[in-house]
């Protein structure tokens, strides 16, 4: 018996890109950067092929922004909308470049 997991992803991968329209970055990011990153950020916006993420401090801005190229990776094939850079700003301080 094969595991559960890649074949939900699939499927919610799949339904992420021909069903969710300009939300579909935003849903797509817990899977593009996986659960662990997940429970600490939260994908707030998507304009101009930009998504932007909160995130809890200014030391996972930074790590994450590290992180940036692998994340756009992952996100290309979970995404009918195209996402060409992703923000990460901290929470309460959304105007702050990332």
């Amino acid at each position: 018996m094969q595991p559960a997991g890649p074949t939900l992803r699939k499927i919610f991968a799949d339904t992420i890109r021909r069903e969710a329209g300009d939300d579909a970055p935003m849903l797509a990011w817990p899977l593009a950067c996986g659960a662990k990153v997940a429970e600490k950020t939260s994908a707030v916006g998507y304009e101009d092929e930009v998504l932007t993420v909160e995130v809890p401090d200014a030391v996972w801005q930074r790590q994450l922004q590290g992180l940036h190229q692998q994340y756009l990776a992952a996100l290309k094939p979970l995404s009918a909308k195209p996402v060409s850079a992703i923000k990460f700003v901290v929470k309460g301080r959304s105007n702050q470049a990332g």
